[in-house]
């Protein structure tokens, strides 16, 4: 075998396509592209285009959708927060918020904040503000004497949601046990009204000797002839 008899097999290359090179190369003048037109300008790529029937991106169904209120934000686990706590890079002493979690190299960006993750082991006490945590994270925190706050980016605090539904129930309840029309100040206001109206009715006319005055009997009609 020599260098200069080692070749590729057969079809492993293709010759480039020479463009403009003459009629009678076959790609002469218009290179291959017809007459004018949009597709014979340069940068045009009409994707999904099939000739006229319906593509493939319209013929398959719609599934699922976008959530425009959906947050994003940064998943830490219990067993990475340790690491930060033994390593000395995090303060376990001090509250642990998401800035200090970004301070510390954890999250590179607060986004719309962090969610604790009950993934790992957790062997300190510490508290926790941020803005979720999931079930098994929340037990395995209080589990050690910790706490966990729920924070908005804010900086707000917001109530836990059997909190907010056990407050609409008692609101439903106490709508619900209260008396229906006035309440008992507005039934005493009906009762003195009612009084002072009959002290307003003028007391019938009384005669000489101290009886009322009968009504006068209205005269009968005479009956036509």
């Amino acid at each position: 075998m020599r260098l200069n008899a080692i070749s590729d097999r057969a079809g492993a290359t293709k010759a480039k396509k020479r463009l403009g090179r003459g009629i009678g190369s076959g790609l002469g003048k218009t290179a291959g592209k017809g007459t004018k037109g949009q597709k014979a300008r340069a940068g045009v790529a009409i994707k999904g285009f099939e000739g006229g029937q319906m593509p493939l991106h319209r013929r398959l169904p719609k599934r699922g959708f976008n959530n425009i209120f959906a947050k994003k934000l940064n998943e830490l686990n219990l067993g990475r927060i340790q690491q930060a706590v033994d390593a000395g890079v995090l303060d376990g002493k001090k509250p642990i918020t998401v800035a200090a979690l970004k301070e510390a190299g954890l999250i590179r960006r607060e986004k719309d904040g962090v969610r604790l993750l009950g993934n790992g082991e957790l062997k300190a006490k510490l508290a926790f503000e941020v803005t979720g945590a999931s079930q098994s994270a929340i037990k395995a925190v209080e589990a050690k004497g910790g706490t966990v706050t729920l924070k908005s980016i804010t900086g707000r605090e917001r109530p836990a949601a059997d909190k907010i539904k056990a407050e609409r129930r008692a609101a439903k309840r106490a709508a619900k046990a209260a008396p229906k029309g006035r309440k008992a100040k507005g039934e005493e206001v009906e009762g003195g009204d009612e009084e002072a109206s009959a002290k307003a009715k003028p007391a019938p006319e009384k005669g000489a000797e101290g009886e009322a005055k009968a009504p006068k009997a209205k005269p009968a009609k005479k009956e036509s002839e």
